[in-house]
């Protein structure tokens, strides 16, 4: 494993969970996280042994991590992944390919805050593959291993996978913070807010458990209640950041609305109330 971050580290633990024999987790300082010793500088020679090398490292890094794992003494026909569903690094890639080094992606869907609960997280989670034949074998293995599913990365829509991936993982994070902050200046006391905001969240996305995104919402919109979205917009005047974060995502979810019956005239006055005026130039 190159990459001792949160990503890489929290897959190596998923791994080694699953029976997957980690011989050795490399990053930017020495350390120890549980069971690995984490080792710096020059690649070690335990990497030679290694039938997959996987580098779990931030995007602007990976061509220069690539480059180091195909300057390294591989074992012959050593299968190299990086953990990256954004980064193209075809140079790098091709590198390697040319030393006879199939290569490709295992992008884990999942966001590994804590490297302790990976294990945990990545069972039945979905890892989004692709690279050679060779490469993608090695990827169903390694999620087999760990007990989760793979996709296939559409060639041509890379970023749009990426970006929907950011929208599931990141941004509800991004949202707890901004309603525990309205709650906040609402006046609810900071941590009943807090707590207030994740467990509705929590009960959110336990409900898409059981039902698709089009019959799990609820709220306003889901109504048809336009006086109730004209009162918060109302509220959230003063705010042109969460006013925005509000129109955007009352107008994206008209149409999960009307699949679900509401009136199609209140809808239409909701979408009038959450236009988006562009900014002046």
């Amino acid at each position: 494993m190159l990459g001792a971050g949160r990503a890489g580290r929290g897959l190596a633990h998923a791994f080694r969970a699953g029976g997957v024999e980690v011989l050795g987790v490399h990053g930017r300082r020495p350390a120890v996280d549980g069971v690995f010793s984490i080792t710096a500088g020059p690649l070690p020679p335990a990497i030679g042994q290694a039938t997959v090398v996987l580098v779990a490292v931030r995007d602007g890094q990976l061509p220069s991590a690539l480059d180091e794992v195909a300057a390294a003494p591989l074992r012959p026909g050593a299968v190299v992944l990086h953990a990256s569903g954004s980064a193209e690094p075809r140079a790098a890639m091709r590198r390697l390919a040319d030393l006879g080094h199939p290569t490709g992606t295992f992008h884990p869907l999942v966001p590994l805050a804590d490297p302790a609960r990976a294990p945990a997280l990545v069972r039945g989670a979905w890892i989004g593959i692709d690279g050679d034949p060779a490469a993608l074998e090695a990827g169903r293995a390694l999620a087999r291993c760990v007990g989760a599913h793979v996709l296939a990365i559409p060639p041509a829509g890379r970023a749009a996978y990426h970006a929907a991936a950011v929208m599931a993982s990141n941004f509800p994070t991004v949202l707890a913070a901004l309603a525990a902050q309205l709650m906040e200046q609402a006046g609810v006391d900071p941590a009943d807010a807090r707590e207030a905001v994740r467990h509705l969240m929590l009960a959110a996305v336990a409900n898409l458990a059981h039902a698709a995104a089009g019959d799990s919402l609820t709220g306003p919109v889901s109504r048809g209640d336009a006086d109730t979205v004209a009162r918060h917009l109302g509220a959230l005047a003063s705010n042109p950041e969460l006013d925005l974060v509000y129109r955007a995502l009352s107008r994206a979810a008209l149409p999960i609305a009307a699949a679900q019956g509401a009136d199609a005239g209140a809808l239409e006055r909701i979408r009038s109330l959450a236009a988006i005026t562009p900014p002046r130039r």
